[in-house]
């Protein structure tokens, strides 16, 4: 598969996964922020607690469960880069903070699964 192809499946699991948060009672804060070294897929409010969201897909799990693809090195960029975000945009400063995966599964027909507060900075370090 080209990165073409992947980039299209990538906007269109993201497009699925901001539709889903939506239907649950999320608000938009910012989609796809990036900064040096990491980017953000989804920056949402659920209530007061301002929700980092990297979204997931795999054609099949049958070999890697899409969750599992967020690694430590991969939740360290988030949470440089959730940091730098709230540097830049300090009205979200005082917000209670986590972080979502959204992983979605092909073999499911596209099914959803939204772990809110997958892992925390304090388990990753900064």
């Amino acid at each position: 598969m080209g990165s073409r192809d992947r980039g299209a499946l990538g906007r269109h699991a993201e497009q699925q996964a901001y539709r889903y948060l939506l239907e649950h009672g999320l608000r938009p804060v910012a989609r796809n922020f990036r900064g040096r070294g990491g980017e953000i897929d989804l920056i949402m409010l659920d209530n007061d607690c301002l929700a980092f969201v990297e979204v997931r897909y795999r054609s099949t799990s049958r070999f890697t469960d899409p969750l599992l693809t967020v690694n430590y090195r991969k939740q360290h960029k988030l949470v440089r880069t959730a940091m730098l975000f709230t540097s830049r945009h300090r009205v979200y400063a005082n917000h209670v903070m986590r972080f979502d995966v959204v992983a979605i599964d092909g073999d499911s027909g596209g099914g959803i699964r939204w772990i809110r507060d997958a892992f925390r900075p304090d388990d990753v370090g900064s």
